[in-house]
């Protein structure tokens, strides 16, 4: 009876703390980041202005006046979407296919999709830029989108199938004894009941389309670049001008955690029921 005593009483006063403890770990990194923003490139590096410091906005000004910040972000905005949104167009039929009509090759396809994911990114990067200058594709809106929507696409399908298998197979064969197209079957039945996982994988992919660097800044330069490379842009062979680093950083992160905050509860959804489990 003790024993239970004491592990109730530490349910209710140490699995809070604990959570508290782990939650600002992770929010420590980004309350540094904005902090180091509001100041001055001199004062980033200064031991005695660790926490105490004048306030400045002059890293955002001149985020927004001299690195036209608004034209990065606005190319980050299209290549996120328009990839979410071709991942979701080739997702949906594929993991309806291999949810509803499986053969015996259906794990074994799926498998080797995601082990697409565990490829090193730098082993493509020569041939990828090779073909991309070669085609004229280089530095290229539809480039970007079509890379991010690829390497995203094996995740999509994943969580995407995972979630149409706990939609009762009953209901797609009674649409069809119905007479029931397989177009109709995808419009009418399985995207209203599957709505909310959508929903999760659309927001996932999004995300992780607005992160992504790696491909982002080897194949683009100045037309497509997103915020990803005006990141990498305040890098000078006098160093890191940690100020202005980190002013374009909270401004790069700040959009998609809000977006996070706001859509918690269909990411929470999609990640533990239909998702992965």
């Amino acid at each position: 009876m003790a024993i239970v005593a004491e592990t109730s009483r530490f349910s209710k006063t140490g699995r809070p703390i604990l959570a508290w403890i782990v939650g600002l770990i992770f929010f420590f990194p980004i309350f540094w980041l904005v902090l180091t923003s509001f100041k001055t490139d001199a004062d980033a590096v200064k031991p005695e202005h660790l926490i105490f410091f004048t306030p400045t906005l002059e890293n955002y000004l001149n985020m927004t006046e001299n690195y036209d910040y608004w034209r990065f972000a606005q190319n980050s905005v299209i290549t996120s979407v328009f990839a979410t949104i071709f991942a979701l167009v080739v997702g949906i039929p594929c993991a309806y296919a291999m949810a509803f009509n499986p053969t015996r090759a259906t794990k074994d396809v799926l498998m080797w999709m995601l082990s697409t994911k565990m490829l090193p990114a730098a082993a493509v990067l020569y041939p990828m830029t090779f073909i991309t200058k070669s085609v004229g594709l280089f530095d290229t809106h539809f480039m970007v989108i079509v890379v991010l929507c690829l390497i995203n696409l094996p995740i999509v399908i994943w969580m995407l199938f995972t979630y149409f298998k706990e939609i009762p197979k009953d209901i797609i064969e009674a649409a069809q004894m119905d007479g029931v197209n397989t177009w109709g079957e995808v419009r009418e039945i399985l995207i209203p009941l599957a709505w909310g996982g959508i929903v999760s994988t659309a927001l996932l992919c999004f995300i992780f389309c607005w992160n992504e660097a790696y491909w982002t800044v080897r194949l683009t330069t100045t037309e497509a670049a997103t915020l990803s490379k005006l990141i990498e842009g305040n890098r000078a062979p006098e160093g890191l001008f940690f100020g202005r680093l980190s002013a374009v950083s909270a401004a790069a992160v700040g959009p998609i955690v809000v977006l996070g905050w706001f859509c918690q509860k269909q990411l929470v959804q999609g990640l533990t029921f239909g998702a992965v489990k």
